[in-house]
């Protein structure tokens, strides 16, 4: 297995997207001068890491990734049934999303959110050769993804997280387009694990994760730790 392209990309291909109008609260992120593949602001003791742009939109779609990273694995442990109404949070070109489609079934519906205008348009490219018509590509912004309010079975965020620019706002709306006992997803490449070709800033710890979901009315209810690179940490609104 050749991991030198995810490398590469996540070097190279990462610039930060602009902040919001709408300020957040002052205190709750700090500034520091930022790392090689920081944007130089921390919250809760994590500096931020920069975005993906959609110039590297070719290695999300990589062959590789099968291997890397066991979609099929990770689909079975989210228990998804037909007729789900789902949301693939930082969707990309919705790598995730055409297979979540497939699961949840013409009845069901994958609102598939991006915050780049031109990630969205392949997304929908993809979605229009792969026939995912229950795939609704979504526009959303830096502090909210445009849910429905109260309305998500289960939101998925697949090595999106660590790359929120405002990740207690972000969060906090994707809690509220949750329904009740509706589940939330982490999904991050493991940190200190050297067995993980992948720069430090773009991983997160299981310990991590659950310190900063724990800010919001989330449940931790597992982490499956048996993929190849990643943790699929569980949360559920209560």
């Amino acid at each position: 297995m050749n991991s030198k392209p995810a490398t590469a990309f996540l070097l190279v291909l990462a610039f930060a997207l602009p902040a919001p109008a709408g300020e957040p609260a002052p205190d709750r992120y700090a500034a520091v001068q930022a790392s090689a593949d920081g944007i130089g602001k921390v919250y809760l003791g994590r500096e931020i890491a920069r975005v993906m742009s959609f110039h590297g939109a070719e290695w999300l779609e990589r062959p590789e990734r099968v291997e890397e990273e066991r979609p099929e694995l990770l689909l079975s442990a989210l228990e998804l049934k037909p007729g789900m109404t789902v949301a693939d949070i930082g969707a990309g070109t919705g790598y995730y999303s055409w297979r979540m489609a497939q699961r949840v079934g013409a009845g069901g519906t994958v609102y598939a959110v991006d915050i780049q205008p031109e990630m969205i348009r392949l997304l929908e490219q993809q979605m229009s050769k792969r026939g995912a018509a229950n795939v609704k590509a979504l526009l959303g912004t830096p502090t909210d993804p445009g849910l429905p309010p109260a309305g998500i079975d289960l939101a998925l965020m697949v090595d999106v997280y660590h790359e929120l620019e405002y990740p207690y706002e972000m969060l906090a709306a994707i809690v509220r387009a949750l329904k009740p006992g509706g589940r939330l997803v982490f999904v991050e490449f493991r940190a200190g694990d050297a067995a993980v070709p992948i720069k430090a800033l773009h991983t997160m710890t299981d310990a991590q994760v659950r310190k900063e979901a724990a800010v919001h009315a989330l449940e931790w209810v597992k982490t499956a730790s048996d993929l190849p690179w990643q943790n699929a940490v569980v949360f559920r609104k209560p």
